[in-house]
């Protein structure tokens, strides 16, 4: 398959492709005319351009569309196998992969790996080569792949390509490293911001141009899509919710602040609650297993939640109404359409939506909230992996 287009940022062809591209990606499937009427460009050359793009394998002809009347035209869409995309997703102590085709759709996903990634050369070319052996296990050969994206916890900054979690060396930026040892194009991206746009794209035509996602896993973060765009900020580490200094607990957050809402609404701050419980004599379904083990890990803990243990479910709407105090200053600022919560501790469902509901009508607006829907992900943890596949097809393409 010839890229060529791929390459060329700059060339007036090249630059009509990409633009073709996009319009697929965003109506599915489209007419020559239409084509032309959105991009004020001629029959002729959208034709021609349509041709190449047909002969190089990224659109297929998908046949004629029926009319009230006169000459059916051709509609053109995407051709799912002209290429892949690798979403990978790092997490503590393990990482997830999400395969996509050329049109977006969930080839396969690949979840849990256990990997505890270290801020090191050897550990990135490690993780690496796992992430090709998988991809290759699963029957996709490496050398479809035309970029991989991936996603870290923290503060991120995709332009520069760097991550201040991960630290490998001043001269090379993690991106590089990443394109290095894959061998494709690669994209970085915080994993909340992955989620949103994750999110966002899987809506499609529903999708709200004013929203936010919250991702809330062992910490908490929160991606915004502002006029229909992902919302960097200055420096690209917009998003930061979880350390807005909102509580008054004096409890020392992992940023070293203290007061920062992470400390509240988290999974390490159900963690830290459900501990205090127990040596406080609670009684709980997790008792016996922190007393066998001096500990317990937040997966047993959700585990509880889903099986209906009092404790954590008392818990975990500790956390959604604390979590539900953030959201209704994120409205009263933004103004949003729509709020999803993402991340780990959705498993909690109700539990933590209707704390997180009753506190967002209690302290939000309510001019500002009415036109606001809130709603847990449908997508769960594959929402970040496919918001990662998605934002590298984005900057592959220039889109």
């Amino acid at each position: 398959m010839a890229n060529s287009f791929l390459g060329d940022s700059n060339g007036k062809n090249a630059v009509i492709k990409r633009d073709i591209i996009r319009l697929c990606i965003q109506h599915d499937e489209s007419s020559i005319s239409y084509f032309s009427k959105t991009l004020g460009i001629s029959v002729p050359t959208i034709t021609k351009l349509i041709g190449e793009l047909i002969d190089d394998g990224f659109v297929l002809d998908e046949g004629k569309i029926g009319t009230s009347g006169g000459r059916r035209p051709s509609i053109y869409g995407l051709n799912p196998g002209a290429g892949y995309f690798v979403g990978i997703d790092v997490a503590r102590h393990h990482f997830h992969i999400a395969i996509t085709d050329f049109k977006g759709n969930m080839l396969k996903y690949i979840e849990d790996i256990e990997f505890v990634l270290e801020s090191s050369g050897a550990s990135f070319r490690q993780m690496c080569r796992m992430v090709k052996d998988a991809v290759v296990a699963q029957g996709i050969p490496w050398i479809k792949v035309l970029a991989a994206g991936v996603s870290l916890s923290g503060r991120v900054n995709p332009e520069q390509g760097y991550s201040l979690t991960y630290f490998v060396t001043d001269d090379l930026p993690l991106k590089e490293l990443f394109q290095r040892e894959l061998n494709v194009p690669v994209s970085i991206e915080n994993d909340s911001r992955a989620l949103t746009y994750g999110e966002y794209m899987h809506l499609g035509k529903d999708a709200d141009k004013n929203m936010v996602a919250v991702n809330l896993s062992w910490g908490l973060g929160m991606g915004m899509i502002l006029d229909g765009k992902l919302y960097y900020g200055k420096s690209g580490f917009s998003g930061e919710v979880g350390h807005f200094p909102l509580l008054d607990n004096d409890i020392m957050c992992r940023c070293g602040k203290v007061g920062c809402l992470e400390t509240g609404a988290s999974g390490s701050a159900l963690h830290r609650m459900i501990i205090e419980k127990l040596k406080e004599g609670r009684r709980s379904s997790l008792s016996k297993i922190y007393k066998e083990k001096g500990e317990i890990d937040l997966s047993e803990i959700l585990d509880a939640v889903e099986t209906g243990d009092v404790l954590a479910i008392e818990c975990i709407g500790e956390v959604g109404a604390m979590l539900g105090r953030g959201i209704a200053g994120v409205i009263n600022i933004f103004n949003p359409g729509l709020v999803i919560i993402g991340g780990r501790l959705i498993v909690g469902k109700e539990h933590l939506l209707l704390p997180i509901r009753t506190a967002v009508n209690r302290l939000s607006m309510p001019r500002v909230t009415a036109d606001t829907k809130i709603r847990l992900s449908t997508l769960g943890r594959k929402a970040i992996c496919l918001g990662d596949c998605l934002l590298a097809r984005k900057k592959l393409l220039g889109i």
